[in-house]
Protein backbone atom coordinates (compact mmCIF):
# COMPACT_ATOMS: atom_id res chain seq x y z
CA UNK A 1 0.00 0.00 0.00
CA UNK A 2 0.62 3.58 -1.10
CA UNK A 3 0.76 6.42 0.83
CA UNK A 4 2.41 9.78 -0.55
CA UNK A 5 3.40 12.83 2.28
CA UNK A 6 1.81 16.30 1.28
CA UNK A 7 4.74 19.44 1.40
CA UNK A 8 3.45 20.43 4.55
CA UNK A 9 4.27 17.11 5.79
CA UNK A 10 1.13 15.38 5.87
CA UNK A 11 -0.32 12.11 5.77
CA UNK A 12 -3.08 10.26 5.02
CA UNK A 13 -3.60 6.87 6.55
CA UNK A 14 -5.77 4.51 3.85
CA UNK A 15 -8.89 4.09 5.45
CA UNK A 16 -8.39 0.06 5.26
CA UNK A 17 -5.43 1.00 7.93
CA UNK A 18 -7.44 3.32 9.85
CA UNK A 19 -10.23 0.26 9.52
CA UNK A 20 -7.67 -2.74 10.97
CA UNK A 21 -6.60 -1.06 13.58
CA UNK A 22 -9.74 0.92 15.09
CA UNK A 23 -10.37 4.82 15.11
CA UNK A 24 -7.72 6.83 16.75
CA UNK A 25 -7.53 10.35 17.23
CA UNK A 26 -3.75 10.23 18.70
CA UNK A 27 -1.00 7.79 17.23
CA UNK A 28 2.52 6.91 19.37
CA UNK A 29 5.13 7.49 16.17
CA UNK A 30 8.25 5.78 16.75
CA UNK A 31 11.08 5.29 14.70
CA UNK A 32 12.86 2.04 13.96
CA UNK A 33 15.45 1.03 11.88
CA UNK A 34 14.55 3.69 9.61
CA UNK A 35 10.81 2.39 9.56
CA UNK A 36 8.03 4.81 11.05
CA UNK A 37 5.85 2.87 13.39
CA UNK A 38 2.68 4.65 14.34
CA UNK A 39 0.39 2.77 17.47
CA UNK A 40 -3.40 3.98 18.33
CA UNK A 41 -3.57 5.52 21.25
CA UNK A 42 -7.12 5.84 23.02
CA UNK A 43 -6.98 8.66 25.63
CA UNK A 44 -9.08 8.57 28.48
CA UNK A 45 -11.25 11.35 29.60
CA UNK A 46 -10.58 12.48 33.12
CA UNK A 47 -14.51 12.02 33.97
CA UNK A 48 -13.70 8.73 33.31
CA UNK A 49 -10.86 8.11 35.71
CA UNK A 50 -13.32 9.87 38.55
CA UNK A 51 -16.01 7.70 37.94
CA UNK A 52 -13.51 4.62 38.08
CA UNK A 53 -12.26 5.98 41.21
CA UNK A 54 -15.73 6.64 42.67
CA UNK A 55 -16.35 2.74 41.77
CA UNK A 56 -13.46 1.74 43.81
CA UNK A 57 -14.45 3.79 46.70
CA UNK A 58 -10.79 5.79 46.19
CA UNK A 59 -10.56 9.30 47.23
CA UNK A 60 -7.77 11.96 46.87
CA UNK A 61 -6.09 10.85 50.38
CA UNK A 62 -5.76 7.42 48.54
CA UNK A 63 -4.65 8.58 45.83
CA UNK A 64 -2.03 10.46 47.36
CA UNK A 65 -0.89 7.42 49.47
CA UNK A 66 -0.54 5.24 46.25
CA UNK A 67 1.42 8.07 44.60
CA UNK A 68 3.86 8.41 48.15
CA UNK A 69 4.23 4.62 48.08
CA UNK A 70 5.40 4.73 44.42
CA UNK A 71 7.79 7.50 45.16
CA UNK A 72 8.96 5.60 48.03
CA UNK A 73 7.73 8.77 49.81
CA UNK A 74 6.07 8.86 53.38
CA UNK A 75 2.00 8.26 53.30
CA UNK A 76 0.11 11.12 53.38
CA UNK A 77 -0.08 12.51 57.55
CA UNK A 78 3.02 10.58 58.38
CA UNK A 79 6.19 11.76 59.71
CA UNK A 80 8.90 10.69 57.28
CA UNK A 81 11.43 8.09 58.27
CA UNK A 82 14.32 9.25 60.33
Amino acid sequence: MLAKITARNQLTLPKSVTASVGQAEYYDIEVRNGQIILTPVRIQRSDAVRVKLAELNLDEADVADAVAWSRCLPAAGQAPAA
